[in-house]
């Protein structure tokens, strides 16, 4: 069992030095060798844990995702809490999540560039690894609309609507620089107050 245990912690280890890679080196110019060098592993080692650059990449946005969904079903969960409040927290703690991981989110854009370089789909990407968390919002506000909480809407327009508060944070916070976005938490609050009922 304490095999499992180092094996994940020696895993996180790598992802947090294979990220100060990827955020130096860009990720077109990140390298397996560079990661391995930056952990004082070798090649073959690293190979243990990774197959590719890129799978530890993803694994990185993986981690993230896992963490900010985990976030969600729990305030969803929440009976303690009405259906605004619920959405409210959410988002929060979204731009929480992405305050803190400012560093992978820059490092997650440069590589989105990358892909709409090499005619591949960043969109698609993008969606597929968000349509979890987009789904949960809608849920909630569906939730809301049944115990008319919330105001018939369209489920759908609202839910791009919180989506592009999302999509403005990250946006702040790697292509602006902005160390968080507080303005952002005011405008949700007035977003989701203009469909209370």
């Amino acid at each position: 069992m304490s095999i499992v245990v180092e094996h994940e912690k020696r895993r996180q280890e790598i992802l947090k030095k294979a990220l100060d890679v990827f955020i130096d080196e860009g990720f077109e110019n990140a390298t397996f060798q560079k990661i391995a060098d930056r952990c004082g592993i070798t090649r073959t080692t690293l190979y243990i844990y990774f197959k590719n650059k890129k799978e530890i990449f993803n694994y990185s946005i993986k981690d993230l995702l896992q963490t900010v969904e985990q976030d969600l079903l729990r305030v969803k969960k929440d009976r303690d809490m009405g259906s605004i409040e619920k959405l409210t927290k959410v988002i929060i703690l979204i731009f929480e999540r992405l305050e803190e991981n400012q560093q992978l989110l820059s490092v997650i854009l440069n590589y989105l560039l990358y892909l709409s370089k090499s005619d591949s789909d960043p969109d698609y990407r993008v969606r597929r690894r968000t349509i979890r968390m987009r789904h949960i919002l809608a849920s909630m506000l569906i939730e809301g609309i049944r115990t008319g909480e919330i105001k018939p809407i369209d489920v759908r327009t609202m839910d791009d609507l919180l989506y592009g508060l999302i999509e403005t944070a990250i946006f702040r916070l790697t292509v602006l620089k902005r160390p968080n976005v507080g303005e952002l938490k005011e405008a949700l609050k007035q977003a989701l107050n203009q469909i209370r009922a």
